[in-house]
C-alpha cells in the first residue's frame, strides 16, 4: 500500500485504469487523491456484481432523477410526492436552501405544508446573486397559488439573513404572511445539522419576519 501511495505521489500509476478511476473519485467534494486511491482499491476487493450495482445506481441517479417543476425538490416525475400529496397544506410553503433541508425538516414530522427549494442562498463572495436562485418562481407561486404563508427556513448566517430579507422585500406587495423560523437554531448554524427536536420547535415557534428583522435593520 505504501508503495502505491509513493507511486501515486510521483504521478505514476501501475495501471491507466487505476489512474482514471482515482481521477474520477478525486473530483468528488472532500475527496483527495489518497482517499480516492483507497476507495478505488476497496472497489477492486468487492465482487463484480457489487461494483456494477454501485455504478448503475450512480448512472440511474443522473439519468432518471429530475427536479419537481413546482418546488424544485428532487423527484422521479414532473411533480414530487410532497407537492402531489393532497393531505399537505398547499397554502403554506417553507422556503429552504437545498434538498438536504427538506429532508431534515421532514424528519421532524412537524411540518405539513409544501416546500420551495431555492438551490442556494445569496452570496456575493461566491458569485451567487438572486438571479441564480429560484426566487422568481417563488414569487409566481405566491401570485398564482394564493399562498397564505411563506416560512423562511434558511441557515442563521449572514448569507441566509440577506436572502431572507431579499425575499421578504420581493413578497412585500402581496397579501401573504412571511415568517421566519425561531432562533432555536443558533446564529451561524446550518439547518441540515440541527437536531430534529430543535428544528421541529423552530418551525412551530416561527415568528413574522417583519417583527423579528425590520426593526433591527
Amino acid at each position: 500500500m505504501q508503495q502505491l501511495f509513493s507511486t501515486m505521489d510521483a504521478h505514476k500509476f501501475p495501471s491507466i485504469l487505476l489512474e482514471n478511476a482515482v481521477n474520477e473519485f478525486s473530483k468528488l467534494p472532500g475527496i483527495g487523491r489518497k482517499t480516492a486511491l483507497r476507495l478505488v482499491l476497496h472497489s477492486l476487493k468487492r465482487t463484480q456484481e457489487d461494483v456494477e450495482n454501485f455504478g448503475n445506481a450512480i448512472i440511474n441517479l443522473r439519468k432518471k432523477v429530475s427536479y419537481c417543476h413546482i418546488c424544485h425538490n428532487i423527484c422521479e416525475a414532473e411533480v414530487c410526492d410532497i407537492c402531489s400529496d393532497a393531505r399537505r397544506d398547499a397554502l403554506t410553503v417553507c422556503v429552504v436552501e437545498n434538498i438536504k433541508e427538506v429532508m431534515a425538516i421532514e424528519n421532524t414530522g412537524q411540518f405539513k405544508g409544501l416546500y420551495h427549494v431555492l438551490g442556494g442562498i445569496i452570496s456575493p463572495m461566491d458569485g451567487i446573486g438572486p438571479g441564480d436562485l429560484q426566487i422568481e418562481s417563488l414569487v409566481k407561486r405566491v401570485q398564482n397559488d394564493g399562498l397564505k404563508e411563506v416560512i423562511l427556513a434558511l441557515s442563521a448566517t449572514m448569507e441566509g439573513d440577506t436572502t431572507n430579507f431579499y425575499i421578504y422585500r420581493k413578497l412585500s406587495g402581496f397579501d401573504v404572511k412571511v415568517s421566519v423560523i425561531a432562533r432555536g437554531v443558533s446564529v451561524g448554524d446550518e439547518i441540515e445539522y440541527a437536531d430534529e427536536i430543535t428544528l421541529g420547535r423552530s418551525i412551530l415557534s416561527r415568528t413574522e419576519f417583519s417583527d423579528s428583522y425590520t426593526v433591527e435593520r
